[in-house]
């Protein structure tokens, strides 16, 4: 995405490009560049690579003095990144300057004429179409010659504009991208985003598809395809401008993540009152919610997965049948729409094109629309029948977190509204669902405190280069999410698939060292995702491998004949001794998934280990030898065993570690077993679940042994 910002007032023009340019830097670049009338020439500068090499060229604008210009990062679409097809572009005489956000579509056909009448092209862009084409129609009043290029091109456009010839005024020009007017004090601005003018000003005009604005230092004026003059009224923005900075984290990502628990509250908290919801930008009476006899919901990328959950919500709750549609798909399949089906159209930015269109066709279609957005005032917002905002702030990251977060819980909101309105669910319900929403914001935030657990599960999975998440309802569209995140974020290649499709053909690309991320947030469907007779990894995800073949690395596996399955319970105790990790468990032991445990009191047991590194403990076979056994305590009490984690000459860490392993008497076989469990601790405190064998058969390993955490399994495989 192409950033555009201009400034004309009683400052120096550069330095406030320069700076816009910088709150721009979110949407992606590969070049840069600025221009600026010095008083006799408009004088241009581009650089190729981040913005900091165009303000080291300029001195961060110093050397570029003036009070008027444009500025521009480009993302290049027309024509590889280079200084040649950087922004802003001249008319061959450099009288007139452009910088541009959006496609030409017919910029090839408008080239060729243009070449044929004897103009000549330095760049590769479609932007360079525009400049010409200005040059063709100019002849001395430069609102005539935009309405004239308006009618010509055909595309998305937006426009920043300087004339040589009228150095007081620059030009913004809009069709389908984003682009704002900002009225400040001591000038006005231009620019594709709210944040690059809050440092100036916070009271802003958003230009409408086919408007055209004239700024002066002083005035703003505004004019509409045909050179009519229009009047607008200004919206004051009441975002915190530290709101648009980093505020100390690494990245704009970083920290918006962590900004999704005050979002989800300032979505959610003021929309509940009394014990019920009140959404009043929305508008719709109870009789209208009651009208609806079939929803659309269209959106584009995570917006979309927003709308694949709220299908699921809005089905099972309200009873309304929901179809979900990508944005750039639902003007080409002609959709059917009745009188009395709602479109619902999802976006953060309220401008997203394509979804833009798609409330267009609806429109055309004539049925209700309703946009969920966070800009207030932005082209969704305006030309939708009705609103709702989700009040994110700004998402700078163009990967969205929280954004996509307010999207659900303003989805979940209006479910339950339509639900309650429609006679589908119970007073008592709601107050329980609301009740429930509610305690997110604070579950949200106890899953970021785990950034190091999550960032050690990260670092093992760390060279997958091929993963699958797989769900079902609502955790498919969660799975949806996540592969994208994946993607966008790491590179690294990732599908999505509901849980019963993985069997389907893709199962023959899952192959030793293929991720599989399984997400099952819903009890009523674990039974039917998890079977009794399978195990699992206790961290939800699995990597793949022959059916014949198990991995110690968390491996779903069948359950064996002679399994032993060890229900964990919370640690009792942690402590450190030097450089040893000593954990308390409790446990109990059943012969098989679902049997009546076989000691009826929680059992102990104490693992002691030293830090290790995973990466090779992975590598190691245990080893037990020499197991020194003190005795046959009646009273139960613990006793002490050594074993040692790889032999010294395979390469392992040969040293002896103490274990103090349980008592147990009939232990499934009647005879009397020691086992000890060692635990994954992270990367400094590795270890892993293993077990022991009856005292008088110390060299061997019983067959199969599988830990139980909540209803999920974990299988250790035999050790040769």
């Amino acid at each position: 995405m192409c950033g555009i910002v201009g400034y004309i007032g009683e400052s120096q023009a550069a330095p406030v490009l320069l700076e816009g340019l910088s709150k721009l830097e979110y949407r992606g670049y590969d070049s840069a560049g600025i221009a600026v009338y010095d008083g006799e020439n408009i004088q241009v500068r581009k650089a190729v690579g981040r913005l900091k090499v165009l303000s080291e060229l300029t001195h961060d604008g110093a050397t570029m003095p003036g009070l008027s210009g444009i500025g521009h990062t480009r993302w290049a679409t027309h024509g590889a990144p280079s200084h040649d097809n950087a922004h802003p572009h001249y008319n061959q005489t450099e009288t007139i300057a452009v910088v541009h956000n959006g496609i030409i579509e017919n910029y090839l056909k408008l080239r060729k004429r243009l070449e044929q009448k004897g103009y000549q092209f330095l760049s590769d862009t479609d932007t360079e179409v525009v400049a010409h084409l200005l040059d063709r129609y100019y002849k001395g009043d430069p609102v005539e010659a935009i309405t004239k290029v308006m009618h010509r091109v055909e595309g998305s456009y937006a426009l920043g504009i300087i004339f040589k010839e009228h150095p007081d005024k620059i030009y913004a020009v809009r069709k389908d991208s984003p682009l704002i007017v900002g009225h400040g004090k001591d000038g006005n601005l231009i620019a594709s985003d709210v944040p690059a003018v809050l440092k100036y000003t916070r009271n802003v005009y958003f230009i409408q598809n086919e408007e055209i604005a004239v700024l002066t230092g002083e005035s703003i004026d505004f004019y509409n395809v045909d050179g009519e003059e229009i009047q607008k009224e200004s919206t004051a923005i009441d975002w915190d401008i530290n709101a648009a900075e980093k505020g100390g984290y690494e990245h704009f990502m970083l920290k918006e993540m962590y900004e999704q628990p005050q979002t989800v509250r300032d979505t959610l908290n003021p929309r509940i009152k009394e014990g019920a919801i009140v959404i009043e930008e929305l508008g719709m009476s109870d009789e209208e919610i009651r009208s609806v006899r079939r929803i659309h919901i269209v959106a584009c990328g995570s917006a979309y997965h927003t709308g694949v959950t709220a299908k699921y919500i809005f089905e099972g709750m309200a009873r309304i049948p929901v179809e979900v549609d990508l944005a750039s798909e639902f003007r080409y399949r002609n959709p059917i729409l009745e009188p009395e089906d709602l479109v619902i159209i999802i976006s953060q930015s309220g401008e997203t094109a394509d979804s833009l269109a798609a409330l267009r066709e609806a429109k055309k279609h004539g049925v209700k629309t309703l946009g969920i957005v966070n800009v207030v005032g932005s082209s969704i917002a305006r030309e939708a029948d009705r609103v709702m905002y989700t009040w994110a702030g700004p998402e700078i990251a163009v990967a969205t977190t929280k954004a996509y977060s307010a999207q659900l819980i303003a989805e979940y909101l209006l479910a339950i509204k339509f639900a309650q309105v429609r006679g589908e669910i119970t007073e008592n319900e709601v107050a329980g669902f609301l009740r429930d929403l509610q305690k997110l914001p604070e579950q949200i935030e106890m899953l970021l405190s785990n950034k190091e657990k999550i960032q050690h599960f990260a670092n093992r999975y760390i060279a997958a280069k091929d993963v699958f998440f797989v769900g079902r309802g609502i955790d498919y569209a969660i799975s949806l999410e996540g592969s994208l995140k994946l993607k966008e974020i790491s590179y690294i290649h990732s599908e999505a698939y509901a849980a019963g499709e993985l069997k389907h053909g893709t199962i023959s690309l899952i192959e030793e060292g293929t991720l599989v991320a399984a997400v099952i947030t819903q009890e009523d469907l674990y039974k039917t995702d998890v079977p009794d007779d399978t195990a699992n990894s206790t961290n939800g995800t699995a990597n793949s491998t022959d059916s014949t073949n198990n991995s110690t690395n968390g491996t779903a596996n069948s359950a064996k004949e002679n399994a032993l399955v060890i229900e964990m319970g919370p640690d009792k105790e942690v402590w450190e001794e030097g450089n040893m990790i000593c954990t308390l468990h409790s446990f109990r032991l059943y012969d098989s998934p679902g049997d009546v445990p076989i000691n009826e009191e929680d059992m102990y047991t104490i693992d002691a280990g030293r830090y290790m590194d995973r990466s090779k403990f992975l590598l190691m076979q245990v080893d037990i030898q020499n197991i020194d056994y003190k005795g046959n305590p009646d009273d139960g009490s613990i006793n002490v065993s050594r074993f040692m984690i790889g032999p010294e000459e395979d390469g392992g860490l040969g040293d002896w570690y103490n274990s103090y392993p349980v008592y147990l008497s009939e232990a499934g076989t009647g005879e009397t077993d020691y086992y000890h469990v060692m635990v994954d601790e992270g990367e400094t405190k590795s270890f892993t679940i293993g077990y022991y064998v009856p005292v008088k058969d110390a060299g061997e390993l019983r067959s199969k042994c599988r830990i139980m955490v909540g209803e999920q399994y974990f299988e250790i495989p035999k050790t040769e």
